[in-house]
């Protein structure tokens, strides 16, 4: 017999033999399928929402900006931190719209080696465990450090071409966290502020707080102290520290009040300010970026025609721009009663006297917390 005839015969006998055992499966054993752990946890946060707004901002562009890249995806990040085999501390190349921060962004080699955070105002925090991953992002764009860089040697009250909104960026817990150590939000000369915020010995670490992997607050974990506390929402009637900060006569209601309030003060002033020592009257929309808007019809409301980019407020002085980044910086931080509240009431308060040597602002009452 040939060898071609050979050849023939082993590859008709071994295709029957597989048709053979395709048909009885059971003569191969079924491995079980591969569970990748916590997925549902994970696919149910917002690091996986694909449709949400951070993950589909440049669909038009097609790509994201490396600046932007870092945090708004995974090859970003790990672009970032160098777990791509990249220089870390920077990013090297763009990435492509469609991805969310999955798995292998927080969890890799490197990832599990970082125990370091520099903050956008330079400054470093050390011997981090877990929460470096987290602070890494969640720390802001902006610092005291970058509004101070845009106001140098300019007239607190003249308007300049020059200047333009500074925005902090969204959910800077870290900063907020870290109080002065990090320089997030705008601390004003002469002033002293308060550092690191911990909450208790328990609570240290981010996902101490927040469920890993869905981010959201441990509630039954704050209950163990908190008895009040059995939703969300009641952390805002949680205090800790004695004071009647807004000077509106309650010093029982809880911190987040506090806050609150100050923080409606500071835009009513932010309002007189530029309306009455600028001259160009100014109305905010949290939702519109760059947030910060000429009313021109001066009805106080963000109208449709008002709140967009053309009509961004243009007629900045370092006063108001100082003010308008501390209002921003604890507007864009849903936590801040929790994360830092002696830290972001110093900032109110601060704000509140710089604008109260131009404009009526009532302050009667009021008490700045000691660092």
């Amino acid at each position: 017999m040939k060898y071609g005839s050979i050849a023939f015969i082993c590859r008709l006998f071994l295709g029957a033999t597989l048709i053979i055992f395709s048909l009885n499966s059971s003569a191969f054993p079924q491995s079980p399928p591969l569970e990748i752990p916590f997925v549902k946890e994970w696919a149910a946060s917002k690091h996986a929402l694909r449709s949400a707004e951070p993950f589909n901002h440049w669909n038009k562009a097609g790509v994201i900006p490396k600046a932007c890249s870092r945090c708004h995806s995974t090859s970003g990040f790990r672009d970032y931190i160098g777990a791509d085999g990249s220089k870390a501390g920077s990013v090297e190349h763009e990435a492509l719209v469609g991805e969310v921060i999955s798995c292998v962004a927080c969890h890799s080699k490197v990832t599990r080696k970082m125990t370091e955070v520099t903050f956008p105002s330079g400054k470093k925090v050390a011997k981090l465990g877990s929460e470096a991953r987290c602070m890494t992002c969640h720390q802001g764009r902006a610092s005291t450090v970058s509004v101070n860089k845009a106001t140098a040697n300019m007239p607190a009250d003249k308007v300049s071409k020059k200047l333009k909104f500074i925005n902090i960026h969204y959910r800077a817990a870290a900063a907020t966290r870290y109080g002065t150590q990090a320089k997030g939000g705008y601390e004003y000369d002469s002033k002293t502020y308060s550092g690191l915020y911990l909450h208790d010995k328990h609570s240290t670490k981010c996902i101490d707080c927040h469920t890993l992997h869905t981010f959201k607050v441990e509630v039954a974990n704050c209950n163990l102290c908190h008895r009040s506390v059995k939703k969300t929402k009641d952390f805002k009637l949680v205090r800790r520290t004695e004071g009647d900060f807004d000077g509106d006569g309650n010093a029982k209601e809880g911190i987040a009040g506090e806050i609150t309030t100050l923080h409606g003060v500071l835009y009513k002033s932010i309002k007189a300010y530029a309306e009455k020592v600028i001259g160009t009257a100014v109305v905010y929309d949290s939702h519109k970026y760059p947030y910060f808007f000429a009313d021109k019809n001066k009805n106080g409301k963000p109208d449709k025609n008002e709140a967009i980019y053309p009509n961004r407020y243009k007629t900045w002085t370092p006063r108001l721009l100082r003010a308008a980044y501390n209002y921003q910086f604890i507007a864009k931080d849903p936590g801040v009663y929790t994360h830092n509240p002696k830290y972001v009431i110093q900032l109110l308060h601060d704000s509140l006297a710089d604008l109260s040597s131009k404009v009526a602002v009532n302050m009667k009452g009021m008490v700045r917390p000691d660092p």
